[in-house]
């Protein structure tokens, strides 16, 4: 019970360092940028990433609610190993670079209707950008 509280606590710390926060608020692996007009330092996870840490791991192999986004940049959609991808990924025939990450990024079921992401996506382009440069370091 106690893990499952921490947890929650993290995952709830997280979701809110997305929400506005103009500094790091301290919540772990939420370092970087203190505003989205700043870039973050490479090395650094952006605080716009913070939304995505609920549902997605950045280690290679570690699924979640959502794919590892390890080595992301650049793979095809529905590629990463050992998850299950809902038919309208794996039809989508998209490979993530700068263009598709950005599209999809600002309107996920938009871009791929029937996607399982429930993210409503991200409106502000640097945070979005923020996010994106993240992601090309992934490996």
């Amino acid at each position: 019970m106690v893990r499952f509280g921490t947890i929650a606590a993290a995952t709830l710390g997280l979701a809110l360092a997305g929400c506005g926060s103009a500094k790091d608020n301290g919540a772990p692996g939420v370092r970087g940028a203190s505003t989205a007009n700043e870039t973050s330092s490479p090395g650094t996870t952006p605080v716009a990433f913070a939304p995505c840490m609920s549902c997605h791991a950045v280690t290679p192999g570690q699924n979640g609610i959502g794919p590892s986004l390890a080595g992301v940049f650049g793979r095809k959609a529905a590629g990463a190993p050992g998850f299950e991808y809902s038919a309208a990924m794996k039809a989508s025939g998209k490979t993530w670079d700068e263009a598709s990450l950005d599209a999809f990024l600002t309107n996920p079921m938009g871009v791929v209707s029937g996607t399982r992401m429930t993210y409503m996506g991200q409106s502000d382009p640097a945070k979005r950008k923020a996010v994106i440069d993240y992601l090309k370091t992934l490996k």
